[in-house]
């Protein structure tokens, strides 16, 4: 579903309007209504189609007669982003194609240029009309106040480089943004909360580091002061698919059980790692764009697609041309002033005009939010070999000799007869595979970690340096042991905490540890038996220190700890209330090995949001002992 031009804003009230930010065919929903489709259906039909014509509305509606979500009242989201076009247009979109032509595909790829106006809000189907006469109105209001050109400047960092509007230029587009919403609530009756943060054009983010130096050298010769028309345009999405990924079918497939998904090409597929379940290698779920149907998929006939694919077009207003009347391009939408944007077709319809496009959320399209990621350690030794498994692994002298092939080669004390590792067991051969794997699909999902903060457990520390290791960052990043990050003691059998392995011992034993940081709770301010009060209050507390310590110096943060770091370390900073100990102890339980979340920033206020992970969950099973001895040799 392309960018369509003719959205149905002569919907309600049904009159032709003056100056209009799409130029509409009168009528498209009188003429749904007179074929006999439900309102409803019609109104639906059109927003998502972006109401470029009665033919697109019937073909949508009867695309989507087996969708169960035909009739489902849930509006669409849409937000306001003002759109580059012109001789600095070309400009980005030459750095767009080279520098995935160089470094390949980075998250900025996701999104065509633009600059966030607000924040995606919700617009019923029948308001759609009303909401662009908002946007005709408050950019009527704005020309010859609009700033020309945009002074922009160029910001550049390890993991983003973007496009940054000057401050007091950019409190101008702010009020702009605020007129919009003033209108929007006054004649779509739709509340609109204008983007508080920094405005800025993404031009590259979530990169290897090693490609810093190419995209640098690209975005350096971008001409920001080049001649540009900037667009006011409204884009809209299913937000039921908010955070799906997106894939784009190659291959026709002809559904063989009655679970599978017919696979058209041209059609997009959305795919939620949440909804996956357990499917033979190689298929996937997920659902069609063009149907609304799901199913199962053969994973090999569908390619990762740009987030952008499926955006859907609703009109643009520009701030420098007047010209009452649209012009038709290729029979397919009318752009305003088209004709005196000086650009090429493809270069900023590139995007927004390819067939089937819906929209598909995009966090990173904003000033990079920070993030929180929370993991637990990997399988550990004891659990596996028993609480007094290393007297059982150690020959006459007490030296260290493993008797199982999950047992690790060596430990990193040496010969172990000077630690304590009964009480603080090292992570088992499986266990470092497994935090490998995170690591390495952190890496392909170009996740980059700024800081790594680990409880002094041996068992993390290891599954910290094996994730950078999975990231093929463990010689970028240190690993700070934080004391502050260590289980509830309530859970440490005895009346002395472990003696855990000094940094400069875990660095002597090659484990990647910042040996000059100061903790923020040292080992001293931990108590023997503390209460669930205490332990909470002391997680809470050490992970606010430490997000106010990372502020503006890193975006993502990693804390390796235990299962109960992942509710103890994430509750209190997204504005909730600590749980009784009892549902506390059950949500630990469910935790398992490298169990990840993360939990994003919320804006100004200084308020965090669990969101789904970049990466799939990893699930693993038990694995009894195995004695050939006993099981197959019989008398």
């Amino acid at each position: 579903m392309a960018a369509k031009e003719d959205l149905y804003s002569k919907i309600i009230p049904r009159r032709l309007r003056q100056n209009s930010c799409i130029t509409v065919k009168h009528g498209n929903l009188d003429v749904l209504l007179l074929m006999g489709f439900p309102q409803n259906r019609a109104l639906k039909a059109l927003a998502s189609t972006g109401g470029r014509s009665v033919q697109l509305a019937c073909d949508w509606i009867f695309s989507h007669l087996g969708d169960p979500f035909l009739d489902d009242p849930l509006p669409r989201e849409y937000v306001l982003y003002l759109r580059p076009s012109g001789p600095l247009q070309n400009q980005l979109s030459h750095f767009w194609q080279e520098s995935r032509l160089t470094c390949g595909k980075n998250k900025a790829h996701n999104i065509f240029p633009h600059i966030t106006l607000c924040q995606f809000f919700m617009c019923p189907d029948n308001k759609v009309g009303a909401l662009c006469e908002a946007l005709q109105s408050a950019v009527d209001q704005w020309r010859g106040r609009f700033p020309s050109p945009l002074p922009l400047d160029l910001y550049t960092s390890t993991n983003f480089i973007g496009l940054f509007v000057e401050e007091q230029v950019a409190e101008s587009l702010k009020k702009f943004a605020a007129d919009f919403a003033a209108e929007a609530a006054i004649k779509a009756d739709v509340h609109v909360e204008p983007h508080k943060k920094q405005l800025h054009l993404t031009l590259a983010y979530h990169f290897p580091t090693n490609h810093f130096s190419s995209l640098d050298k690209l975005a350096k010769g971008i001409e920001v002061k080049l001649g540009c028309d900037w667009l006011a345009a409204v884009f809209s999405r299913d937000v039921r698919f908010a955070n799906h990924e997106t894939l784009r079918v190659m291959y026709p497939y002809t559904p063989q059980n009655d679970d599978e998904l017919e696979l058209v090409p041209g059609d997009f597929i959305f795919s939620s790692t949440v909804e996956q379940i357990s499917t033979s290698e190689g298929w996937v779920y997920g659902t069609s764009l063009g149907t609304g149907i799901s199913g199962l998929l053969p994973e090999n006939y569908v390619s990762l697609a740009d987030e952008s694919d499926t955006w859907i077009f609703h009109g643009s207003q520009s701030f420098f041309c007047t010209s009452p009347e649209s012009k038709p391009l290729d029979g397919l939408r009318n752009i305003r002033c088209l004709d005196n944007l000086k650009l090429e077709d493809s270069a900023i319809l590139s995007v927004i005009c390819q067939p089937m496009q819906m929209l598909r959320s995009n966090i990173l399209t904003q000033l990079p939010k920070r993030t929180l990621f929370v993991c637990r350690h990997g399988e550990r030794m004891d659990v596996v070999f028993g609480k007094h498994w290393f007297s059982q692994c150690s020959d006459s002298k007490g030296w260290y000799v493993r008797s199982n092939l999950n047992m690790p080669a060596e430990l990193p004390a040496g010969d172990g007869v000077q630690r304590d590792y009964e009480m603080d067991a090292p992570i088992t051969v499986v266990g470092s595979t497994q935090a490998r794997i995170v690591g390495e699909a952190l890496l392909e999902s170009n996740t980059t970690i700024d800081f790594v903060y680990c409880s002094p457990s041996l068992r993390c520390v290891q599954t910290a340096n094996e994730i950078l290791k999975g990231m093929q960052q463990d010689g970028r990043i240190s690993i700070r042991v934080e004391p502050g990050l260590f289980e509830w003691t309530k859970w440490v059998p005895g009346t002395t905490l472990p003696a855990w392995i000094p940094p400069t011992d875990l660095a002597a034993a090659k484990l990647n540890v910042d040996t000059t940081y100061r903790p923020h709770i040292p080992i001293c301010k931990l108590t023997v038996s503390e209460t669930y009060e205490m332990y909470i209050s002391r997680s809470y507390q050490v992970t606010k220190d430490i997000l106010a310590y990372c502020k503006n110096k890193g975006n993502n943060i990693l804390f390796v700890g235990h299962a109960s770091s992942l509710e103890a370390c994430t509750r209190q900073i997204q504005g909730l209330s600590p749980q009784n100990p009892k549902d506390f102890v059950q949500v630990v339980r469910k935790i398992p090995y490298l169990g990840l979340c993360a939990c994003e920033e919320q804006g100004d206020t200084e308020v965090w949001q669990l969101v789904d992970p970049p990466i799939l969950p990893l699930t693993h099973g038990p694995n009894h002992s195995f004695s050939w001895r006993e099981t197959l040799q019989q008398e």
